[in-house]
């Protein structure tokens, strides 16, 4: 399929099955890279990301990985490896997403939000890192705008989200020279008012007030990472907005 970016690369997308991580997944396939995703309960879609991968014809795997578990991550990270023999990128995507009122917040609700959003792509991240090391491998992140602007009914999110902004820059100091560490920062991106469980005109009303005059796409954050993945290594420690200027509302 021509000279592909990404040929004879490896990546894995936690997360990978479904919304902004299958497009990452497919973005990826499409430059010629294999691509391990990760699922929790999305196993159906995660099948049918797969198959859309191959068809782009590189090779594909959906591995089932809890990354709150370090023994989960260990075993996806083994498996990686162990099907396409090295690993070369890392995009941290797994994360929930809820909307609770600040002062009605469990602290359940908080610990599950920050158990997957800002521990999950540490472990990830450490566990990878000897793989990355040997390939002068990149790490992208996903982070939010709700991790740099605080939205008052989704605390625990926008704090997990800042903390991963945080860790970006961190592993970005602690794995240098060997690899890059970024993140991707979206803003309101159109998935369907239920799906991201909020109601009314939530989206129209986003829309509205960003610049560009529309809300984000999943593969406008697929095309971010992208950049950050095939882009220059001596990129690194950036979150890079992806809201169509809504964080400057």
């Amino acid at each position: 399929m021509g000279n592909r970016l990404l040929s004879g690369k490896s990546a894995l997308v936690t997360g990978g099955a479904r919304r902004i991580g299958r497009a990452i997944a497919l973005a990826l396939a499409a430059e010629g890279a294999n691509v391990a995703i990760t699922f929790l309960k999305s196993g159906q879609e995660a099948q049918d990301t797969v198959r859309a991968m191959e068809a782009l014809g590189v090779r594909a795997v959906a591995l089932e990985c809890d990354v709150r578990s370090e023994d989960s991550v260990k075993a996806a990270i083994a498996g990686v490896v162990g099907e396409f023999g090295r690993l070369d990128v890392v995009v941290n995507n797994a994360a929930v997403f809820e909307r609770a009122a600040l002062d009605q917040l469990s602290v359940a609700a908080w610990d599950a939000v920050f158990e997957t959003n800002a521990r999950g792509p540490f472990l990830v991240a450490r566990e990878a890192l000897p793989h990355l090391k040997a390939t002068g491998g990149r790490i992208v992140n996903i982070g939010s705008l709700g991790g740099s602007h605080a939205w008052a009914d989704h605390a625990h999110y926008c704090s997990s989200k800042a903390a991963l902004h945080m860790l970006t820059l961190a592993m970005a100091k602690g794995f240098a020279p060997e690899v890059s560490v970024n993140c991707v920062a979206p803003g309101w991106v159109e998935f369907g008012r239920i799906e991201m469980g909020e109601s009314g005109n939530a989206g129209e009303r986003f829309a509205a007030r960003t610049p560009m005059g529309r809300n984000g796409t999943a593969e406008d954050v697929a095309q971010a990472v992208l950049f950050f993945v095939t882009g220059p290594s001596f990129v690194t420690g950036q979150i890079l907005g992806v809201d169509g200027g809504l964080g400057l509302v």
